[in-house]
């Protein structure tokens, strides 16, 4: 544990179309630790786990801030395709003609390929966070079965946002398959790809004491959050403290 007593206050990373933002404490500057080349972590498994922990975050800011509340799913007929590459051609095809149907009208989504277990290859899942026709999709696709439906299901009280992160919580399991299991990725290719323009603002915040920056974060998101984690809560956290907060 860093002691409290070498620190220069806190730092808060808050993002508000996204409703959530993380911090930690800060501590006197450290020299950069040496680049570690790929696959000589000192401890890859927990390695492993902190980037697809980043990865998930990153994912839902992004459906969260964009609102992508509806799921899709695109299947290859016949064998299918198990060329990663070639999907991904395929699915940048498919988005293109998209915002073509939709007379040229940016795009935010998100989209995750995944192995079929029955050894047919190949398919994605995608998120978009706007009604489009099931004709336009069958027609954007082309090459097999589409599903889409808008998320359902949700708590009393539940928006748009609160849709997005249960669909980027379906995504996010795909995604960790590819930290699991080293075989389900392709070095050199994206774990997933996003529509590019749509990024979450970041807004820094900083402060002398952790309430000081919690303070200032849930006057700019106009409330307390719903959701709260405090590493303090954590038995064998051995990192400078940390916290994450959610708002609906």
């Amino acid at each position: 544990m860093v002691s409290l007593s070498s620190t220069t206050g806190w730092s808060f990373s808050l993002y508000p179309d996204a409703a959530e933002g993380g911090g930690s404490i800060l501590t006197p500057s450290r020299p950069a630790p040496a680049p570690v080349a790929r696959g000589q972590a000192a401890n890859p498994s927990r390695a492993a786990q902190e980037a697809g922990r980043r990865a998930r975050s990153r994912l839902r800011r992004y459906c969260a801030a964009n609102r992508l509340n509806r799921l899709g799913t695109l299947t290859y007929r016949g064998e299918g395709c198990h060329d990663p590459r070639e999907v991904r051609a395929h699915v940048g095809e498919f988005f293109r003609s998209l915002r073509a149907g939709l007379n040229g009208e940016r795009l935010a989504y998100v989209w995750v390929p995944e192995w079929h277990k029955s050894g047919h290859g190949l398919h994605v899942h995608f998120a978009v966070g706007r009604y489009v026709p099931r004709s336009l999709i069958d027609e954007a696709w082309g090459r097999g079965f589409v599903h889409i439906k808008l998320l359902g299901g949700m708590p009393v009280g539940s928006g748009p946002r609160e849709e997005a992160r249960r669909a980027a919580g379906y995504l996010s399991k795909y995604v960790a398959k590819t930290f699991a299991d080293p075989s389900a990725r392709v070095l050199g290719l994206h774990r997933y790809d996003v529509g590019q323009g749509f990024q979450p603002q970041k807004v820094t915040i900083r402060g002398r004491t952790l309430d000081d920056v919690l303070a200032q974060a849930c006057e700019a998101m106009d409330g307390g959050p719903e959701r709260f984690w405090w590493s303090g809560d954590v038995a064998d956290w051995n990192r400078p403290p940390a916290v994450w907060a959610q708002w609906r």
